[in-house]
């Protein structure tokens, strides 16, 4: 019995991840929980398990009196010396019990405590895994999608996906290996919930510390990064040591690191500029792909006029909009955008408006 119950436990332990103690400990109150209960809840009853050998003591303590009164608590000194030769009237004895007395009624119940603190254990050991875990990315497989949240096996448990926090270009299959962001991990009725996303900009952050060893090592920093999943992200970078360049260490050699991110983002555009500290030229480069030909800005508003030619106007605005709202965002400046010949219709009407005529008299 104790051999089968170490193996038992072994194996357990070894599926679950759950620490050997921890299983017999659980194994211990189930027990001891069913013998209770067999003998109508009597706490003057314990139970002990070997940790080496697995090997199940159970045995009630009695006080040893010269008169018993109550014998499930009590033992009289004859009977006690029977037992130990040097049983004192006063002190306490424990009295072994048998344990094939087991009803099956008890059986069952302790069977019963056991899976359920086992469940619990386990569920414990995935939640203390896990919540350290928060703001790194993992890898899993599509195994279903339910009530819209698509469930990923991370091999001891399943991460939950929204539809909402997918990117907007892609529709996961059953078998899809993916990689996502661990937003949060809290308890719920059935376990852990691990919730996972693809469209915050911090797993994009993570990809690049991932991909790009200077990130990594904090040699290159990311300043700002903002996103519309599955259409575009902008990040500003950033290096103390003038020695590295920041774009090009994010970029890598013919694009190998930026495209990886790509793919992984299934062909999400990425603009990847030098941080600035000067805020004509952040929110120049900010606009990029576009080319910016001046800039006013108003340092008390945080608001910047951007002047930009005919051929570049609809670049710095972007699809819908698009582009100047990712500068905004990454910059934290109010942008208005406007072409060279309406920047000069301005000036002249503004010249106008400032011009005194001489007088006839001049």
């Amino acid at each position: 019995m104790s051999k089968e119950l170490c193996y038992v436990i072994e194996q357990l332990s070894r599926e679950k991840s759950i620490s050997r103690e921890v299983l017999i400990e659980t194994l211990r109150s189930a027990l001891l929980s069913a013998v209770r209960k067999k003998f109508g809840g009597r706490t003057n009853i314990d139970l002990t398990i070997d940790t080496k050998t697995c090997t199940i003591s159970v045995f009630e303590t009695k006080k040893i009196v010269t008169q018993v009164i109550n014998k499930d608590e009590e033992i009289s000194v004859d009977d006690a010396k029977k037992i130990a030769p040097e049983a004192v009237e006063g002190n306490v004895a424990n009295l072994p019990l048998d344990l094939h007395d087991f009803s099956r009624i008890a059986a069952q119940t302790a069977k019963q405590v056991i899976f359920q603190r086992v469940r619990e254990a386990e569920r414990d050991a995935i939640y203390n895994e896990f919540k350290d875990k928060v703001g790194q990315i993992v890898s899993g497989i599509v195994m279903r999608k339910e009530k819209g949240i698509y469930y990923l096996n991370l091999g001891k448990t399943d991460a939950l996906l929204p539809i909402k926090e997918t990117l907007s270009n892609e529709n996961l299959k059953r078998g899809d290996t993916i990689r996502a962001y661990i937003e949060d991990v809290r308890i719920a009725p059935k376990g852990p919930a691990i919730m996972v996303t693809r469209a915050n900009p911090q797993f994009v952050a993570s990809l690049f510390k991932l991909e790009v060893p200077e990130i990594n090592d904090g040699l290159v920093i990311i300043k700002s990064i903002v996103r519309e999943p599955g259409e575009r992200t902008k990040l500003a970078v950033f290096s103390k040591n003038t020695s590295i360049d920041p774009v090009g260490a994010c970029v890598g050699m013919k694009g190998t690191r930026v495209q990886l991110i790509v793919r992984e983002l299934r062909g999400e555009r990425i603009d990847i500029i030098p941080w600035s500290d000067d805020a004509r030229q952040l929110i120049a480069r900010s606009l990029s792909p576009a080319t910016v030909d001046r800039i006013g800005i108003n340092e008390e508003s945080k608001t910047a006029m951007v002047v930009v030619n005919e051929q570049q106007l609809s670049i710095a605005i972007g699809k819908r909009g698009q582009n100047v709202r990712l500068a905004m965002k990454l910059t934290g400046w109010d942008i208005d955008i406007i072409s060279e010949s309406e920047y000069s219709k301005m000036r002249i009407e503004e010249a106008d408006r400032t011009f005194t005529p001489p007088s006839a008299n001049g």
